[in-house]
């Protein structure tokens, strides 16, 4: 998963910060590898600002115990996040934050049984259709693990990180989106993935400065193939 950041290596600080890794810098932005049951996440420059209400791809991050959910809210604090009011009543037991950009996330309280065994960062939840979930499950080859009221989630083989669709309604695009993922070429070979992911639904835009070639999932969303 790419962020747009105005400061990505302070951002980058920040989350790694966050989840315990190691940040490494590459020719295409600031980088905390994942694994192949935990998303990696990169920060890359851009000056764009966010405008008015947009589709949005956001972390939510489990919690061990009550106590430990309150360890993680004080530590984000303290890391430069702020609380934020996206309409959530008192009653709900996650806590939603702002990373130091601005970009929303979530702690999840204690007893979640939809996250249970995914680990710290336990779901990717991202505006978008029942078609776009099913997509990126044959695009990247993870399993449903829910497909319910046009909600859907995928889950690699490995397990980890869920990702997940909320279904309709979904916010109008009106700008490029700030939170994209990128893959690398299956076998190195960017242009047969780039045909294959055309063949299952995806639309070509452009090829980018640095030979990465970009792309739009069923609901028009940004996304890239790297070089290498």
């Amino acid at each position: 998963m790419t962020y747009d950041a105005h400061d990505p290596a302070r951002l980058a600080k920040f989350w790694a910060d966050m989840l315990g890794r190691q940040i490494a810098e590459d020719a295409h932005g600031v980088f905390l590898p994942g694994t192949d049951a935990q998303l990696g996440l990169r920060f890359v420059p851009s000056r764009a600002e966010q405008v008015g209400p947009n589709r949005t791809m956001h972390l939510h991050l489990t919690s061990a115990g009550q106590n430990d959910q309150h360890q993680t809210v004080a530590t984000a604090l303290n890391l430069g996040a702020g609380h934020l009011d996206v309409g959530q009543r008192p009653e709900e037991g996650h806590i939603v934050l702002a990373d130091p950009e601005g970009n929303a996330f979530c702690v999840i309280e204690h007893g979640n049984a939809f996250l249970a065994g995914c680990g710290f960062l336990g779901e990717l939840a991202c505006d978008g259709t029942r078609e776009v979930g099913l997509f990126w499950s044959r695009a990247l080859d993870w399993p449903l693990v829910w497909d319910q009221d046009q909600e859907t989630a995928i889950q690699s083989p490995h397990g980890g990180t869920k990702v997940a669709w909320g279904g309709p309604p979904v916010t109008p695009k009106k700008m490029r989106n700030r939170q994209r993922f990128e893959l690398a070429p299956v076998g190195g070979d960017q242009q047969a993935e780039v045909d294959r992911l055309v063949s299952l639904g995806a639309t070509q835009l452009e090829i980018g400065a640095d030979g990465a070639v970009e792309l739009a999932d069923p609901d028009g969303n940004e996304f890239r193939v790297t070089a290498k």
